[in-house]
C-alpha cells in the first residue's frame, strides 16, 4: 500500500480536530460562507463570530444588504477594522441583485469578477460552498506547503501564480476531497504550523515534513514585527468612524475636531475616509457613505 498523501494526512487530522466553527456548519450557504471569508481577513475569528452572526441575521441573503445604504454596512462593520471591507461587501451584494438574481455563482470567473472579490476569496467560496476543486491559498497555506514541501521557514508576503501551482498539485482529483483537503491545510497553519511557535508534536505532516527534516532553519532577514495601531492614521480613522456609525445624519466637522487632538493628523485622516469613499462631505459636516439613502436594485 502506499504511504498517504499530504492531503490525506491532513484532512483524516482535520476531521477530528478542526475547529467548530458556524460557517463549516452543513448546510450554510454560499452566502454566508462568502460573508465569513472577507470578515475573516486580518481579522482573528474570535473576533469575527459575533460579527458574523449579526450581520447575516440582519442580512441573511445579498438582496436584504443591497437594499440597505451603504452607512448601515459600515455601522454594523463595528470595530472589525479595515472597514472599507464593509463596502465591498456591500458592492458585492448589489452586484449579485443585478447580475446573478441575488445569488452567489457558481462559477469561478463570475466570483472573480464581483466587487472586493480577490483570487483568494473567489476560490474559497467555490472550494468550501459548492465542493470545486480549487488551490485555496492564504497566508496560513502558503506557511504549510512552504515548509513541508519546499523546506523554507515560511513563504513571501503576498501569493504568487507559483504558490497556487505549488498548492494546486497537493489536491486529490475528487473536487469534493480537495475542497476538504484545503480546508485542512488552513486549519493546519491556522492552529497549529503557525508562524512563530509551531506545534510540530501536534502536526499531522511532521513526519513528511521537509522543513522539520532539516532541522528547522530560521527565517533569513529581519523577522517581520507587528504593525503598531496606538498613535497611527489607523487609530485616528476609528475614532472618527466611531462618532459617524454613532450618529444618523451629517456630523459637524467641529465635533470631529475633538477627536484627535493633532490637527495635521486627523485631517489627514478624514480625507483618507473620503477618499476611500467610506465618509461624504455635507458642506461643513460629514456622514456615512450613502447615510439614510437605499440603494436601488433590480427586482428579483
Amino acid at each position: 500500500m502506499s504511504d498517504p498523501t499530504f492531503a490525506t494526512l491532513a484532512s483524516r487530522w482535520f476531521q477530528q480536530h478542526a475547529r467548530d466553527l458556524p460557517w463549516r456548519k452543513p448546510g450554510v450557504g454560499a452566502w454566508a460562507i462568502l460573508v465569513s471569508e472577507v470578515m475573516l481577513q486580518q481579522t482573528p475569528v474570535v473576533r469575527v463570530l459575533p460579527a458574523w452572526e449579526a450581520w447575516l441575521a440582519r442580512w441573511p441573503v445579498p438582496a436584504e444588504l443591497a437594499a440597505d445604504s451603504p452607512a448601515e454596512a459600515i455601522r454594523m462593520w463595528g470595530r472589525l477594522g479595515y472597514p472599507r471591507r464593509a463596502l465591498r461587501l456591500h458592492e458585492c451584494a448589489v452586484a449579485l441583485v443585478e447580475r446573478h438574481g441575488g445569488e452567489v455563482p457558481t462559477n469561478l470567473d463570475q466570483l472573480l469578477a464581483l466587487p472586493g472579490v480577490g483570487t483568494y476569496t473567489a476560490r474559497a467560496v467555490a472550494a468550501f460552498a459548492y465542493g470545486q476543486r480549487h488551490p485555496v491559498v492564504d497566508t496560513n497555506v502558503r506557511r504549510v506547503v512552504a515548509r513541508a514541501v519546499a523546506g523554507e521557514p515560511d513563504a513571501g508576503p503576498t501569493t504568487r501564480p507559483a504558490d497556487l501551482i505549488a498548492t494546486e498539485r497537493l489536491l486529490p482529483a475528487e473536487p469534493a476531497a480537495a475542497a476538504l483537503a484545503s480546508a485542512a491545510f488552513m486549519e493546519i497553519g491556522a492552529v497549529v504550523c503557525t508562524a512563530r511557535s509551531p506545534r510540530c508534536v501536534d502536526c499531522p505532516l511532521t513526519a513528511r515534513c521537509a522543513w522539520r527534516a532539516s532541522g528547522l532553519p530560521a527565517p533569513e532577514g529581519p523577522t517581520r514585527r507587528p504593525q503598531r495601531y496606538a498613535g497611527t492614521d489607523r487609530q485616528v480613522r476609528g475614532l472618527l468612524l466611531a462618532v459617524l456609525r454613532e450618529t444618523t445624519g451629517p456630523v459637524p466637522g467641529v465635533r470631529l475636531d475633538t477627536v484627535w487632538a493633532d490637527a495635521i493628523q486627523r485631517n489627514r485622516a478624514l480625507a483618507g475616509l473620503v477618499d476611500d469613499g467610506l465618509v461624504e462631505v455635507v458642506g461643513d459636516a460629514y456622514r456615512l457613505a450613502g447615510d439614510g439613502v437605499r440603494t436601488p436594485t433590480v427586482p428579483l
